[in-house]
């Protein structure tokens, strides 16, 4: 069995940070992630990051900001306060990315929070190229793949 998700989107709003009563951490948002199907449509996905994330994700990001996460998928139910039993889907993160400032699509620089996701999580170098631009005359021509070994 396995439960990883992977997400790339903006925030709805600036992240929650909030203590449990033993005095962890906890921040939770909302991603916004894109979905293209017959037209453009988006999902808002809960997250939910704990400890020095928690704390770090509470003080860089930002509403608009974009966001790279990894984490996994957690389905759970409680009684609400009028009695009726809810269920709520969040995905728990442990890797989170800072990718942009608020509102852009640009990279953040070497100076920029990103680096703490990186010291934070247990994936420091999976990322490192997300975001990286390829261009086809970049690309070797012996890297390409041609029809010649095609099945069809």
């Amino acid at each position: 069995m396995y439960n990883r998700i992977i997400l790339i989107g903006r925030l709805t709003a600036d992240p929650v940070l909030r203590y449990t009563p033993q005095g962890t951490a906890v921040a939770t948002f909302t991603l916004a992630v894109n979905r293209r199907f017959n037209r453009e449509e988006t999902d808002f996905i809960n997250i939910v990051t704990w400890r020095a994330l928690a704390e770090h994700c509470a003080q860089y990001l930002s509403k608009g900001q974009l966001t790279a996460l990894e984490g996994r998928l957690q389905i759970r139910s409680y009684e609400g306060k009028d009695g009726i039993r809810r269920t709520v889907a969040e995905v728990i993160a442990d890797d989170v990315r800072f990718l942009g400032k608020a509102g852009t699509g640009s990279s953040s620089n070497a100076d920029s929070p990103n680096r703490y996701g990186q010291e934070f999580s247990g994936h420091n170098d999976e990322w490192d190229n997300l975001g990286h631009e390829v261009r086809v005359d970049e690309v070797n021509s012996s890297q390409m793949d041609t029809d010649d070994d095609l099945p069809f």
